[in-house]
């Protein structure tokens, strides 16, 4: 085999590589538990692999996602970078991801498009031989997402004060009264049968109140709750010092009071 194939094939198999990388993988529950998914392309419909609105939590790995809530990229969509999305309910996609594509290296995205900072994705895991040391933690941030909230509407009674007239009611009255009495009118009397029609319809509207059960109206009313929040952080934003520099990391449980790093004071697994 010449030099020149060679080349050609380990260029082939490198970009065959660098292509499996890019993919994203879903998780039923919070924190990667459960059953999980995994694509390297897009997907328009998630119901066709039995994932539709079941995820909790993602792993992006290389290149930029976009996850919608609808099939065919349809409805709220955010954009996930590289890294790890202990929850999805932060960005209000949790357990309403429908589809999912990978954009391109050069596709533009404004800034509200994309989802909270991820927990960074990066390779924690020791190089070779290399030397590790124990930094001492100085700060600990948990990073919780806003709750879920809840709304629904209902149909409610609005008392009316039997001895107050309808004021809106008696308005109403009045303008279809005024339209009554203008269809009716005719020639020199048409002013007044529009006049006249405006009093009775303001009559009738003003009990309009009084004839709808126990001096009421039904009215539709909205209301939300928030449901009791479950402190679970998204992540954990940690500062530490070594060799007296400081240094940040996010991770997705904890640390102790130390964190092990390397010489540059890069935190390891």
């Amino acid at each position: 085999m010449n030099t020149a194939l060679k080349c050609a094939l380990a260029a082939t198999g490198l970009a065959i590589a660098t292509q499996a990388v890019a993919q994203v993988t879903f998780y039923e529950g919070d924190n990667f538990q459960g059953r999980s998914f995994t694509t390297k392309k897009k997907v328009g419909n998630l119901e066709t692999f039995g994932f539709n609105d079941r995820a909790s939590s993602a792993i992006v790995a290389r290149d930029r996602w976009e996850a919608c809530e609808d099939a065919r990229f349809r409805g709220t969509c955010r954009v996930l970078r590289p890294g790890r999305y202990a929850s999805l309910a932060a960005m209000g996609l949790n357990n309403r991801v429908s589809s999912v594509r990978l954009l391109g290296a050069k596709a533009r995205i404004a800034d509200d498009r994309y989802a909270p900072a991820p927990v960074a994705a990066a390779d924690y895991r020791r190089r070779g031989n290399e030397r590790l040391y124990e930094a001492q933690v100085t700060s600990v941030r948990a990073v919780v997402g806003p709750p879920e909230q809840r709304c629904w509407v209902e149909r409610e009674q609005v008392e009316q004060d039997r001895d107050r007239p309808n004021m809106a009611g008696g308005i109403a009255g009045a303008v279809i009264g005024g339209i009554l009495g203008h269809q009716i009118g005719g020639g020199r009397g048409q002013s007044v049968a529009t006049v006249g029609g405006a009093v009775a319809g303001a009559a009738i509207g003003a009990n309009v109140g009084r004839d709808r059960g126990q001096g009421g109206y039904g009215e539709d009313v909205r209301h939300c709750r928030n449901p009791p929040s479950r402190v679970r952080a998204d992540y954990w934003d940690v500062t530490y010092e070594f060799r007296g520099d400081e240094h940040r990391v996010q991770l997705s449980a904890p640390p102790g009071r130390t964190v092990t790093v390397n010489a540059q004071g890069e935190p390891r697994g």
